[in-house]
């Protein structure tokens, strides 16, 4: 790996004396790699008990493991969602301020894909919920994949621009959380593309972007509400120079410390020439300080008495349109509840549609922009229900007919490669666990799960 000299010598000039320790791991040390146990389907304890690959526990992330298999996406436990492959950096910024979230809360993820930072901050929401947004279309459809596989069933997916949100919600959020968009330094040891698009004029470029981002963020957060600011980059001019102009520009905004956990992993923010605020308490992420690659994170506070921001009105035509598209028709609505009475333990659920996709879409915030809320239960054919992916993966454990597998046996593989399996459960549609995990699910005719695993996801035999 070829480091930009230029960004050296900033790298330089921002370390001093630990300038060496860091260039040494910086271009001499691997990557690592690091998995997050997905409590949202699975214990830590049963997660131990079933991986048969080592894994090495992170001090600053309860869920967070360093592990060295190699082929890791093939896993039985990785299709049936009980772990996200994540960086050790990343997976710190939500773990650092764990201490602040609240099981009721409404959460915002306003730069969300691929989906890390959403799923990891589902784990923590029991009667709350998340809204995840990602303005680029098509990492939107990877954010929305990677939620189904890990069973998220509080969620609503938007894909729009942060201006939008927050004139359609205002002050609606306890906890906005701001993963901007940056020049990705901290990436450089993993990812070449990286290294070739890194510039000072794209360093610039993106800060210039992320204090339009922040600054709808601060209109989307509640009095008493949280803001969490972070890059996976070093540079002052995105992290603490950005955070010290967003604190000039809005007062009412202070920053407050993170988990000691996370502290003990990370170093102090940098007071550069000319800050207003004290940046100690931001933190930096470095691989020569933790196992992972570069992230920095900020959380702030808003003070109680801050005057809220109040969402701009919506155009009437345009709301009686929404509510026209969102509408379910008899039809749809009988069907839905015809399965869930045959298939399914549980009841009182609200329905929504998304485009042709009836959801189960629980006091949940709605959206023009949004791609899905809640979970996508199916879509209505010839006077059925066809049930969706998601349905299996949120809910199996709550199907009335449940296929359970071992991840180390031939029929998980089977069924995890389209195949159909065999079963002494009566006729109707399954769910197929491994290892606990609902994993998809199947329809069981005499004996057999004729397999319905999405093609897209299924295991290439080798």
């Amino acid at each position: 790996m070829l480091l930009p000299e230029e960004f050296k010598a900033r790298m330089k000039n921002l370390l001093g004396s630990e300038y060496g320790t860091f260039i040494e791991a910086f271009e001499n040390k691997s990557a690592v790699r690091a998995l997050r146990v997905n409590t949202l389907k699975i214990t830590q304890e049963e997660f131990r008990g079933c991986a048969d690959f080592p894994l090495s526990p992170l001090a600053f992330c309860e869920n967070g493991y360093i592990f060295s298999e190699e082929k890791v996406g093939g896993h039985p436990l990785h299709h049936a969602g009980a772990f996200y492959v994540q960086d050790p950096g990343a997976m710190c910024s939500v773990a650092a301020i764990s201490h602040v979230i609240r099981p009721h809360m409404r959460v915002l993820d306003l730069c969300a894909a691929p989906g890390g930072k959403s799923s990891q901050l589902l784990t923590y929401l029991e009667s709350g919920c998340l809204l995840a947004n990602e303005i680029d279309k098509k990492r939107s459809r990877v954010l929305r994949s990677n939620l189904e596989r890990m069973g998220a069933a509080r969620a609503t997916v938007t894909s729009t621009d942060t201006a939008t949100l927050a004139d359609s919600f205002g002050a609606a959020f306890d906890l906005v959380v701001c993963d901007a968009p940056c020049s990705g330094e901290g990436m450089m040891r993993k990812y070449d593309e990286a290294v070739e698009e890194w510039s000072v004029e794209n360093v610039l470029m993106c800060a210039e972007r992320q204090r339009e981002i922040l600054d709808n963020a601060a209109r989307c957060t509640a009095a008493g509400g949280y803001l969490l600011y972070s890059t996976c980059t070093f540079s002052l001019e995105e992290n603490e120079m950005t955070v010290d102009a967003f604190l000039c520009r809005h007062p009412d905004f202070s920053i407050v410390p993170v988990r000691d956990e996370a502290r003990a992993a990370t170093a102090d923010g940098v007071n550069f020439e000319g800050h207003i605020h004290e940046m100690a308490e931001c933190r930096r992420f470095y691989p020569h300080i933790s196992e992972g690659e570069g992230q920095f994170l900020c959380l702030m506070r808003r003070d109680d008495s801050a005057e809220p921001f109040v969402p701009k009105a919506h155009n009437p035509k345009k709301k009686a349109k929404e509510k026209t598209a969102s509408a379910l028709s008899r039809e749809e609505l009988s069907c839905a509840e015809k399965f869930f009475a045959e298939n399914i333990e549980s009841s009182g659920h609200t329905f929504a549609r998304v485009g042709e996709t009836l959801m189960m879409a629980d006091d949940l915030p709605r959206h023009p922009a949004e791609i899905f809320a809640g979970v996508a239960v199916g879509t209505v054919v010839k006077g059925r229900l066809e049930p969706h992916h998601h349905l299996f993966s949120a809910l199996g454990k709550s199907f009335k007919r449940r296929i359970c597998l071992k991840s180390d046996s031939p029929e998980a593989i089977a069924y995890l490669s389209g195949e159909v399996i065999d079963t002494d459960e009566k006729n109707g549609w399954c769910a197929v666990l491994i290892d606990g995990c609902p994993a998809g699910g199947g329809k069981i005719v005499d004996g057999k799960v004729k397999n319905h695993y999405p093609k897209g996801l299924r295991l290439i035999k080798q």
